[in-house]
């Protein structure tokens, strides 16, 4: 592998795995609401929100770190006391007790208006936010593609949309860290080209991922000593998980995972190390394959040649699919998980390529209902789902060409996954919004 191939897969990894707090679809909500605030010059007296239908999605059902509470209207309301910006992903990491009162005063005073926007060719992941004060200006601001990507900015319709100098944006109250999203100047990944970086990139390029994973990993253990969401990870480390599961390899790996996403999607005050701008597809891509790690015995090299084989699968993925579908980002993290389990029991690239198709033959099509609690339970479908089909893969028995969608091509049978999550399940994206909107609660 050249080195200009190695530097431009080094940037590609480093600008997708990312320090998050809380869910990242409340959090860009928040994102986009502290940009337009902060270039009011008086006090805020209100906030409409406009959100894609995934965004919408994603947002209304999950915990806000710290506060107890779930969903959009405190996310918004924080974003617009914090007015913090450059915290990006971070934005919700802490704020005091008083700037909590502010925000909770803002949703009981009704400040805030949340719509679904609904145009022809509208990008799944869009926030648009149209700020006032009560000086009458008007700020709006836009987050377009990625949960970072600041697209518009504009006071009283003037832009004020930060300028690019040398990897930042200056022009805000504090120099911003510049974090791009995927675009045309990105590298275009392959398999073969993502299974050559995580086994032959020189270690200090790669080994921030084993750091990550190791944050990721203290979260679990956090997860494990409280009580959060549906508690599956504590679950399968309590008296019936033990008897039923043991202490496997499986045990491990699903409690940590299970837990991390269950404290995070529960609100509890966590940072974790995102992947293509999901915290739980960070967990899920990172846990697995770092407790099934520690679990063989597998020295710090091979485990984090690992970790990166599943990374940068999950952003291969993610490339061809976008940031938002109706497919459940635990069938992308569970893919990268078992192709990296498959490398640390000693197998092959081509066994690495049957665990995928495994995969693909087998979870395509779990539907991403919104960001909540229960997506700890399908962080656990995605990893037994894995374990199996690397062990399946490590006996060189795998899903034929002539079995459903798999193609035989490994590429091939990727960008099918990612054209039925992106294109095919549009109507099914739209039937799950309508229920969750309407139901009875």
């Amino acid at each position: 592998m050249d080195q200009l191939t190695l530097s431009r897969i080094n940037q590609l990894i480093r600008r997708e795995v990312v320090p998050a707090t809380g869910c990242t679809e409340p959090t860009c909500v928040a994102l986009a609401v502290a940009y337009a605030v902060a270039l009011l010059p008086q006090k805020v007296t209100d906030i409409e929100v406009w959100l894609s239908a995934n965004m919408l999605k994603n947002a209304m059902g999950v915990g806000i770190p710290g506060t107890g509470q779930i969903g959009i209207p405190i996310a918004i309301a924080l974003g617009a006391v914090l007015k913090a910006p450059e915290r990006q992903l971070e934005l919700l990491d802490h704020f005091t007790q008083e700037e909590l009162n502010q925000a909770n005063q803002m949703v009981e005073q009704g400040l805030m208006h949340t719509h679904l926007k609904d145009t022809p060719d509208l990008d799944k992941l869009y926030v648009e936010v149209i700020a006032r004060d009560n000086a009458g200006h008007k700020a709006r601001s836009v987050i377009e593609r990625t949960h970072i990507s600041l697209k518009e900015l504009q006071l009283d319709g003037e832009d004020r949309l930060p300028k690019q100098e040398q990897g930042t944006f200056v022009g805000c109250s504090e120099t911003i860290q510049q974090v791009t999203s995927i675009n045309e100047e990105d590298i275009p990944l392959t398999f073969s080209l993502v299974y050559e970086y995580a086994t032959q990139a020189p270690l200090e390029d790669i080994d921030f991922i084993h750091e990550a994973a190791q944050q990721n990993k203290r979260v679990g253990e956090y997860a494990l000593k409280g009580n959060f969401g549906h508690g599956v990870g504590k679950l399968i480390q309590g008296d019936m998980g033990q008897k039923f599961f043991g202490s496997s390899p499986l045990a491990h790996m699903l409690s940590y995972t299970s837990g991390a996403c269950d404290a995070r999607m529960d609100g509890a005050p966590v940072t974790v190390m995102s992947n293509s701008g999901s915290g739980n597809q960070g967990i899920t891509a990172t846990l697995p394959v770092l407790t099934f790690a520690e679990s063989q015995g597998c020295d710090r090299e091979r485990t984090t040649r690992a970790l990166m084989m599943s990374g940068l699968l999950v952003v291969y993925i993610k490339q061809l699919l976008g940031r938002l579908s109706c497919l459940c980002g635990m069938v992308v993290s569970g893919i990268g998980s078992s192709a990296a389990i498959v490398y640390l029991m000693g197998g092959t690239k081509e066994q690495s390529s049957y665990a995928i198709k495994n995969m693909i033959g087998n979870v395509t099509g779990m539907i991403c209902d919104g960001a909540k609690p229960s997506c700890s339970l399908k962080a656990s479908t995605g990893i037994c789902s894995g374990l199996i089909a690397a062990m399946m893969a490590m006996q060189n028995n795998y899903v034929k060409v002539v079995e459903g969608i798999v193609e035989d091509d490994i590429d091939d049978c990727i960008r099918t996954l990612a054209e039925i999550g992106r294109d095919g399940m549009l109507e099914t994206d739209r039937k799950v919004l309508e229920v969750m909107t309407n139901k009875k609660k």
